[in-house]
């Protein structure tokens, strides 16, 4: 019986030290070359379908600063601390999405479209 609490330890400790993954945030981030600027459509409308709207859309606990559409986020992005909230780290007040912070990737997307002068096309 001991010979078998020691083999199922074994195996177990065997199996938890293979299945941890040694990835950094980096690592997990989609680093995509992008040429031209960072349009709404493109690339921004699809950060904000995942990362916003299940808050800032329809029924949502923000609907009452909705951003479901270009207008509403430009908007947003010109008249609140969108661009801000987004870059708070994850424990400061304020940080958006409150689920977590983006990765930057996705934080950088933005940025560079309120660079570009927010085209929606």
């Amino acid at each position: 019986m001991k010979r078998i609490k020691k083999y199922i330890a074994a195996s177990l400790l065997i199996m938890g030290l293979y299945s941890c993954e040694s990835n950094t945030y980096e690592d997990l981030q989609d680093n995509q070359v992008i040429e031209g600027p960072v349009t709404y459509q493109q690339y921004i409308q699809p950060i904000i379908a995942a990362n916003c709207l299940s808050c800032h859309g329809s029924g949502g606990v923000s609907e009452f600063r909705p951003l479901g559409t270009y207008n509403e986020l430009k908007d947003a992005v010109q008249n609140t601390n969108l661009l801000q909230r987004i870059q708070r780290q994850n424990g400061e007040p304020g940080v958006m999405p409150q689920t977590g912070r983006m990765p930057q990737d996705k934080i950088n997307l933005i940025l560079q479209w309120n660079a570009d002068g927010l085209p929606e096309n």
